[in-house]
């Protein structure tokens, strides 16, 4: 497929497909924020609200609209999402943001760690831009502040001991990705430093001598020989590589972009399923067996990440092997996990690629991956375009 077929088949997938199936079975008028648990064709099978996904799906909405159309409708439903965002999601106690709640928002649960505030902090900062309001510009980047500072002084006791303590590359990871969306929407001024610092502690999960990224290590930056060291999450190592990648272009730093290509190659030799297609979810960093047993599960969010980034790499580097890449996962996802009866995608497939259920959506997966992955390549392939014409 030539960039033009791929751009029709992003803008239109997001615009035509997955946008219309969000806007027209999630949005709660009644009660205010976004119902993201739906089965196949859109109907509601839970109305507990993942705070997650309502920022995530206000950020969406923020984006497209200042990105790719000043549609009312957009506009109306982030504001939407915003108002019981601001209504219903933070804990009056300390100021905390909850993880769940209930459809007219009472509390339900709260996370030890942060990435609810991480998601508030961009959708808020796309708010910001869309109207041009310093408080909410404030608000977001207060939000990104606290999601720092929840992630390395946690105000909640940790789940470990400190017999063996542990760090995460989810941390630097959503840290420069919200860093970097914050630049963009509400020109954050300490962007770039928060990037580099955060680009600093994940380097320490990329071991070059073993070409892999870890998904965690001890407080010395050393693995972990044991069941949660060893286990891999490739997908989620390569959603960091195309940050990382982003970072270099941003920069017109080669030195990154490669860093982000070596960590999507690595990944893809260990998660790429040689016998079925498609991305496993976990794998051992020594081919040993692992422990959870959904580990060769097809997800939809590692196929999205993979889709941008060997993209990305593609045109960043000129390499065609990153065109065969991008082309292999490509047809991969959209043979399998697309719902060509009621639209938007399956989320979980066996090893094989059936489906394992027929869910749209639940307090994970919801308008957020599907569509970012969709704009993304249709903007990188946009970009490209006005180049070659």
């Amino acid at each position: 497929m030539n960039a033009a077929q791929l751009i029709d088949i992003y803008r239109n997938g997001l615009l035509q497909d997955v946008l219309p199936f969000w806007l027209e079975n999630s949005v709660d008028s009644q009660f205010g924020g976004f119902i993201t648990s739906l089965d196949q064709a859109g109907k509601i099978i839970d109305t507990d609200k993942s705070v997650w996904q309502q920022g995530r799906f206000t950020w969406l909405l923020g984006k497209l609209y200042n990105t790719i159309d000043s549609n009312q409708r957009w506009l109306d439903a982030a504001l939407h999402g915003l108002k019981f965002i601001q209504s219903h999601c933070f804990d009056k106690s300390d100021g905390r943001m909850w993880f769940l709640v209930s459809r007219d928002g009472q509390p339900i649960r709260k996370r030890r760690y942060s990435y609810s505030e991480s998601f508030a902090a961009i959708a808020v900062g796309e708010l910001a831009r869309a109207t041009n309001d310093e408080q909410l510009k404030t608000q977001a980047a207060l939000l990104f502040e606290q999601f720092l500072n929840e992630s390395h002084r946690p105000s909640s006791p940790s789940k470990f001991t400190e017999h063996r303590t542990s760090q995460s590359i989810g941390i630097p990871m959503i840290a420069i990705g919200t860093a970097q969306q914050l630049r963009e929407s509400i020109d954050l001024p300490n962007a770039n430093r928060i990037i580099d610092e955060q680009l600093d502690v994940l380097r320490r999960f990329v071991k070059p001598e073993i070409k892999c990224v870890m998904e965690c290590i001890d407080s010395n930056n050393e693995f972990v020989d044991h069941f949660d060291g060893r286990t891999l999450n490739p997908g989620h190592a390569i959603e960091a590589a195309w940050f990382v990648m982003m970072e270099g272009k941003f920069r017109n730093d080669d030195s990154l972009i490669e860093l982000g290509c070596n960590m999507l190659d690595w990944m893809w030799d260990r998660g790429w399923d040689s016998e079925f297609g498609g991305m496993l979810y976990f794998v051992d960093v020594n081919g040993l067996p692992v422990s959870e047993y959904w580990h060769d599960m097809k997800f939809w969010w590692p196929h999205n990440e993979t889709i941008i980034a060997s993209l990305l790499a593609w045109l960043l580097t000129g390499n065609t092997k990153y065109q065969q890449m991008h082309q292999t996962v490509h047809r991969w996802a959209y043979d399998h996990f697309p719902d060509t009866t009621h639209g938007e995608w399956f989320g979980y497939l066996r090893r094989d690629g059936a489906i394992s259920t027929t869910l749209k959506g639940n307090h994970w997966k919801g308008p957020f991956h599907l569509p970012r992955m969709q704009m993304t390549c249709w903007q990188l392939l946009e970009e490209l375009k006005r180049t070659i014409d």
